[in-house]
């Protein structure tokens, strides 16, 4: 049996990013590779259950954890691939398109002889995972889900992502520890722009913590209190995957400290990654220093 401080399960994806300038990159990306990193920074026994394609095999030993703890699956639909154009500047604006989706993570794909604190779904669009894993993973430990994996969805056509409202989520956010959406994803899930009501109402629904991104600050509710605290990025070159960092940062982080100790720890280790493309590759000291610069 192996015991892992996080498990993380997602779809390997193969970022196309086009800036404001219309110059374009391509690199491996998505959840799974920012939660990784960021996991890793913070000292934690990392997994890792990823999928793609039979050809894109080798691309998951890459990420930084060793190859034992890297559960390869094989994607018959292919790798997922998706493209993000930047309308502003500032990267905050964008649209999203799926080039390619991998076939779904089923529950009976996740490996026996894996145990963990947290289960963390780093899913990428609706249809990654069959509904079936949430109360599945909820017996072997807490789950962790981001929400953009079942609110976003490829139109048919274009293959642009179409947001809506999950259907299921009053049956599933029971089984829910930990919940992230962004302040956009927030209110279709909710139907409010105020972030302390959308919060609530997803602890109303079930979840124990929620959790919300936006480009100021980053909001947690946990049935009591409010919490919040500001990013402070010195540079937005590396805007990509900021809210991936940012809870997987936080989950890890909360399983040894306060809600307010880990917000703030995940607050200052996604402003730090803003500063750079690319997922965090820095040390929980790296992180530590910039709290006690910037946050005291």
């Amino acid at each position: 049996m192996k015991n892992y401080d996080t498990f993380i399960i997602g779809e390997l994806c193969i970022d196309e990013v086009v800036g404001f300038d219309g110059t374009s990159e391509w690199s491996i990306g998505g959840a799974v590779v920012y939660s990784s990193y960021s996991a890793l920074a913070g000292g934690n026994r990392v997994g890792i259950l990823i999928k793609s394609s039979a050809k894109d095999k080798m691309m998951p030993y890459i990420l930084p954890v060793h190859n034992d703890d890297i559960y390869w699956r094989e994607s018959a639909s292919g790798t997922s691939s998706i493209r993000n154009v930047f309308l502003d500047e500032k990267r905050e604006r964008r649209t999203t398109t799926a080039l390619a989706q991998g076939s779904q993570i089923t529950a009976a794909e996740i490996p026996d002889d894996v145990q963990a604190k947290v289960f963390h779904l780093a899913g990428l669009m609706n249809g990654d995972y069959e509904n079936a894993i949430i109360p599945m993973l909820a017996k072997r430990g807490k789950v962790a889900l981001d929400m953009q994996c079942y609110l976003r969805t490829p139109d048919r056509v274009s293959g642009e992502m179409v947001y809506g409202d999950w259907p299921y989520k009053k049956e599933f956010f029971p089984y829910i520890t930990y919940l992230k959406t962004d302040a956009a994803e927030a209110e279709i899930l909710t139907g409010t722009s105020d972030r302390r009501e959308a919060a609530r109402l997803m602890v109303e629904w079930g979840v124990k913590e929620a959790l919300i991104t936006h480009n100021t600050e980053v909001l947690v509710y946990d049935g009591k209190d409010y919490y919040t605290c500001p990013l402070k990025p010195r540079g937005l070159d590396g805007r990509t995957g900021r809210g991936d960092t940012t809870f997987s940062a936080y989950i890890t982080e909360r399983e040894r400290a306060s809600i307010p100790q880990a917000l703030e720890y995940a607050s200052a280790l996604v402003s730090l990654k803003m500063e750079t493309p690319g997922p965090f590759k820095g040390k929980r000291e790296d992180v530590e220093t910039f709290i006690h610069q910037y946050y005291r």
